[in-house]
């Protein structure tokens, strides 16, 4: 068996182990439904909620591992749920959608820009 943070840096979900144990103190990581703590032992079969930068992933476990190897190795240790991976693609492209909107001034408004955001806005 093996705690969960050492499961989630070896699965590269987080770069440090450090990290991994800092999430789960903070609740971002669930063990069949329950906060996990970060000694936690993982077993093969665990479905666990990872809420990180990269977005939330609902796994399940296939392989135990304490040694972080490279990724291709590292992904073969759970298997992600497909709306898991259909939400995350989801909130991404929602997220680069809106980025695009996004778009700000180069620099200050000049007088009469303020003036037509002044009236925009009602004022005067």
């Amino acid at each position: 068996m093996t705690r969960i943070d050492k499961w989630l840096w070896a699965a590269r979900f987080f770069k440090t182990r450090s990290l991994a144990s800092k999430s789960c103190d903070l609740g971002r990581i669930q063990s069949n439904g329950q906060p996990a703590k970060p000694a936690r032992e993982v077993r093969i079969g665990d479905m666990l909620k990872i809420t990180n930068d990269a977005g939330d992933f609902l796994v399940e476990v296939l392989l135990l591992s304490e040694v972080r190897g490279p990724a291709s190795v590292a992904q073969t240790l759970y298997k992600e749920t497909d709306d898991s991976r259909e939400q995350r693609l989801k909130a991404a492209a929602e997220r680069k959608a809106f980025n695009q909107f996004e778009a700000l001034p180069a620099g200050r408004p000049s007088k009469r820009d303020r003036r037509t955001i002044i009236k925009f806005r009602g004022r005067g």
